[in-house]
């Protein structure tokens, strides 16, 4: 793949960063460098181009608020990750997909149509006074306390690294 524009120190120097990043949160990278190299070159082309690191597997709109969910490491990776083993492009692995223990099946792209994707929090009021209703639950760790919304925990706690059984459904 040629990437103009795209050097192979930056690619290099965002690979040492992300998989850094990646392995301090619970995450493993893709263990198959020129592969992930060639992610990456997407990703910073995807920067180059639209001024944020989309996911170089998804067509980017241009609009950063209309693609925040796809700003790797994009909002679908932990589902995907706990589903099939790899994220939607493959750039973060599981440790048995990482081992070579498992290959992950075709994952298929579980971002919503774009008619569906901004849902908002939804405010009712009762007697007791406005209740919220978010689009999604959030997940406390009971370790450290750590939050997130989606429809699933992590599978393991980006702050304290435990496993996803130690999360409780918070709201």
């Amino acid at each position: 793949m040629s990437f103009t524009g795209v050097s192979e120190s930056d690619v290099d120097r965002l690979y040492r960063v992300l998989k850094q990043e990646a392995e301090d949160g619970g995450y493993r990278f893709n263990p198959d460098s020129d592969f992930t190299k060639n992610l990456i070159r997407g990703i910073l082309k995807n920067e180059q181009r639209y001024g944020y690191r989309a996911c170089p597997c998804r067509l980017a709109s241009g609009k950063s608020a209309e693609d925040l969910d796809i700003v790797c490491p994009c909002d679908y990776r932990d589902p995907d990750l706990s589903e099939y083993g790899a994220c939607y492009c493959a750039l973060y692995v599981s440790d048995a997909v990482a081992e070579g223990k498992q290959q992950p099946p075709p994952i298929p792209d579980r971002r919503p149509p774009r008619s569906e994707r901004r849902k908002e929090a939804v405010v009712h009021t009762v007697a007791t006074g406005p209740v919220m209703t978010l689009p999604l639950p959030v997940w406390r760790c009971r370790v450290c306390g750590y939050l997130c919304a989606r429809n699933q925990p992590p599978d393991t706690c980006p702050i304290c690294k435990v496993k996803k059984d130690r999360f409780e459904r918070f709201i």
